[in-house]
């Protein structure tokens, strides 16, 4: 039986975040009958990199593991500029302890190699020194590749990291975990959106 934590997806949402990161994952996943919910460090409004105002959902301290399916963190000013959003990498590290998934693209990579998360997880960024300069521990499990999943262990979840270039591959990455489509249509998704092959448009459409 699925429960509604199996089809809700938590988007993190603060001052400057890049809300152009997230645009496919989250468009195409309430497409495909998931619910996105954004969550805030409180429920006031925030205002993205793009001028655009959100009011969250929930607050941080609402959010539980439990009944998410995925936590999305996009890159922000604010990831660089001081520890206001430290709180969302801890989020991060209790969902991973609970073996619920985290997606983290651009600058929210940095918060997560500041937390320790990247230590021991296959992962990757913008560039392998832009993390060196976060002083983490991780930096010999850095992949030179678009977009990365971890995929845990020990019951840990798992992990999609991403530089800011790639907001078509960090979807396919989602898109994989969480069993959108079929492996014939992901590739096809990601041929439409990344290479802009009009040929993938019918596998899409199942003809």
């Amino acid at each position: 039986m699925t429960s509604s934590s199996d089809r809700t997806v938590h988007l993190a949402v603060y001052d400057t975040f890049a809300d152009w990161e997230t645009g496919y994952t989250t468009a195409h996943l309430a497409q495909n009958g998931y619910t996105v919910r954004t969550v805030g460090l409180s429920r006031e409004p925030v205002t993205t990199m793009g001028g655009l105002r959100v009011r969250p959902d929930l607050s941080l301290d609402e959010l539980r593991a439990q009944d998410s399916a995925l936590l999305i963190l996009t890159g922000a000013a604010e990831w660089d500029s001081g520890d206001a959003l430290a709180p969302f990498a801890r989020a991060a590290r209790g969902f991973l302890d609970a073996g619920v998934p985290v997606a983290a693209i651009c600058g929210a990579t940095a918060g997560l190699a500041r937390e320790g998360l990247l230590d021991g997880r296959a992962h990757t960024s913008a560039v392998s020194f832009y993390l060196a300069a976060t002083g983490y521990a991780g930096g010999a499990r850095y992949v030179d590749a678009d977009a990365v999943t971890d995929g845990g262990a020990d019951g840990a979840g798992r992990l999609i990291t991403a530089g800011p270039t790639e907001p078509v591959a960090f979807a396919r990455e989602v898109f994989a975990l969480l069993g959108v489509y079929d492996a014939e249509k992901l590739d096809a998704w990601y041929r439409l959106f990344h290479d802009s092959d009009a040929s993938a448009y019918e596998v899409l459409q199942g003809a």
